[in-house]
Order: structure tokens, then sequence, then C-alpha cells
């Protein structure tokens, strides 16, 4: 029995975990209660829970002011997810930050290695080959800093654009909420505060059908809820990569994106959905008797629905050209009471 626990625990330690800030729409209304996941594994499926001691920063925008999220708000779920209860405000888009601090991690070499191509840092993994590095263990500090963007109500503000200030961050370079689905967005990836050039980012999305029910055209978008039991501490982020788990643990699935020299990547927006980027920069470290390697990771997820106009709707406006049905009413009165008198005066 032992055994099989044992090797459990081995590939649950091994397996790459991203993070993001997760909800099951992005499309709210002003004043309701909602809530915000942590999602520590994939997009699809989060594992583990973020321990409060780990959160550097937790904080919304809305309306040219930053709020930090008091850590007794959040709740764990399953001893998989971290979630947030609250209520949303006035009309506006809105911004959801979290960062953690560093932590360091010691990978054999085959396990580094591993995680370096199922994870999307194909510079460094070209790097180590090219330096004959392959076989070198490494000892990396990661940190993780993730956004959101979501939308309450029909007013957009200007809250998109904030900077976080965060060691690495994607800033959109106009709202996501006034972008639609067949169009672009530009997004600027940021390092300490400078334009990053040169960086591998992958952008995904989960399509999902539209409903003119939804209020400010929101959808309805179940988020998975796993139930895992793990012996590990929270966000530790490398898994081994077995053939089974590959479909679960896909990380460079989508658009593999690299920024220009002003940091830049243009996203397709193809269809309605959930769309989400990420990206892990990575240097060689020298100046440590530890350290190897550091690393920083970034995410950003929102939301994309269609232009609703004339064009792109077609709700039943026939009625517009049709009889008007005041008059069909008042003639019907008319006629009943025509036909009241006439049977009256009969009798």
């Amino acid at each position: 029995m032992r055994k099989p626990l044992y090797l459990l625990l081995v590939i649950l330690l091994l397996c790459s975990h991203d993070l993001y800030v997760k909800m099951d729409t992005y499309f709210l209304y002003p004043n309701v209660e909602a809530t915000l996941s942590l999602y520590n594994g994939t997009f699809e499926k989060s594992e583990n829970i973020i321990t409060r001691d780990r959160m550097l920063d937790a904080s919304i925008v809305a309306h040219g002011e930053r709020t930090s999220i008091d850590p007794d708000q959040w709740e764990d779920q399953d001893s998989t997810l971290t979630q947030l209860a609250f209520t949303t405000g006035e009309a506006g888009t809105y911004v959801v930050g979290v960062a953690t601090k560093a932590r360091n991690l010691e990978l054999t070499a085959e396990k580094f290695n591993s995680y370096l191509e199922h994870d999307g840092v194909l510079d460094m993994l070209e790097q180590r080959t090219k330096d004959s590095l392959l076989d070198q263990d490494a000892v990396e500090s990661y940190e993780k800093h993730v956004k959101a963007i979501y939308q309450v109500g029909d007013r957009k503000t200007n809250d998109w654009s904030t900077v976080l200030g965060y060691p690495i961050e994607f800033v959109p370079q106009a709202n996501p909420y006034e972008k639609y689905s067949g169009e672009q967005l530009e997004i600027q990836l940021l390092l300490d505060g400078q334009p990053l050039s040169n960086q591998l980012v992958y952008a995904n999305y989960i399509a999902h059908a539209h409903t003119h029910n939804d209020h400010s055209h929101g959808h309805s978008h179940d988020g998975d809820k796993h139930s895992h039991d793990h012996a590990h501490g929270d966000d530790d982020h490398h898994h081994s990569h077995s053939s089974e788990g590959e479909a679960a643990h896909t990380h460079t699935g989508g658009q593999q994106l690299r920024t220009n020299d002003q940091g830049m990547v243009q996203v397709n927006l193809p269809e309605d959905g959930i769309y989400y980027l990420r990206t892990i920069h990575m240097v060689k470290v020298t100046d440590s008797d530890k350290l190897t390697h550091r690393s920083k990771w970034a995410t950003l997820t929102f939301g994309v629905t269609h232009k609703h106009d004339a064009s792109t709707h077609t709700h039943d406006h026939d009625h517009e050209h049709s009889f008007p049905v005041w008059i069909f009413v008042l003639g019907s009165l008319v006629l009943v009471g025509v036909l009241f008198f006439v049977f009256r005066k009969k009798h």
C-alpha cells in the first residue's frame, strides 16, 4: 500500500501549477454576490490551495481606487481551491490581482528538463542544450503574479489599464470589453516595470455558447471544481509528465506568441469565451550559492463576447412593421360593444 501512495505523491509533487484568477463569468450585474477562485494547476482544474502567508498582494482596482483584499476573506474548498466571495460594486471595468512570494525548489536534471519542455520554457531548454548542461540539477526560485479583468454592468471604465506594479505583469492596450470576437487585442508584458521583449507567451480560451438572457451579454460557464487529496504544501508547481497525465496538464496549447521590442503581442479573439494568457520568464542565477535559476510567472484572464448591434442580433423585430396591437385591441372592444347592444335590442 505504501508504494502506490509514494508514487502518487511523486506524481503530484512534480506536476506543473499555473495560477489563474478565475470566475464563472466575467460579465456581472452591479451590486450582487459573486465568487472569485484561484485555480492553482491548469485553467480547467485546480489542484492546490494558496495559503495566506504565500500572498504578497491581493487587491481589486475599480473607479480609480485600489483596495486590498482582507486575507480573512479567502476560504479554502476541498484542499484544492481558494475562493473569495464578494459583492460587485457599481458598473465599471474591474481589475483583480494576486501576487505570491518567491519559493525555492530543488529538481533533478531530468525533472527540470521535463518541466521546461512541458511548460513551454523553451528558450531555457534550448540554452541548456547549447551549453551541454542537460545533466545539471537545478534549484529554482519561482514566484507568480496573476490578474483578471471583469466587467460589471454596461459602463466601461479605464481601470483595465492599471499597472499593479508586479515583478512581471500583462497589461492590455485596450479595454478587453470594448473588443469582440473576431478581433484582436494587443497586450504588453512588463518585467520590473519595463517592456519584456522576445518572451514566449501562450494564449488560449474556452469557448462557450452565447445567450441573450444573461445580463450585459453575460454567459453561464460553470468552472470545474475537483477534489483530490494532496500531502504536499500549496503552490508546488512541478509534476511528472506521464502519458496518462499529459491531456490533463496541458500548458502550451492555443496561440504561441513572442513579444516584440515593445513587449507587445497580438492576441486573436476568434470566438466568444474566456481567454487566458500565461508566460514564465526564467534566467540563470550566477550570484548565488544555492540557486541556479529564477523564474517569474504571469497570467491574465478576461471574457470576450460578440458585438451587439442591429447587424448581430436576430431578435424578432417584425412587429415594428406589422399591424399595431393597440388598434387590434381597440377594434375588438368596439366590435364586442356593438354586438352587445344589438343582441340587447332584439331581446
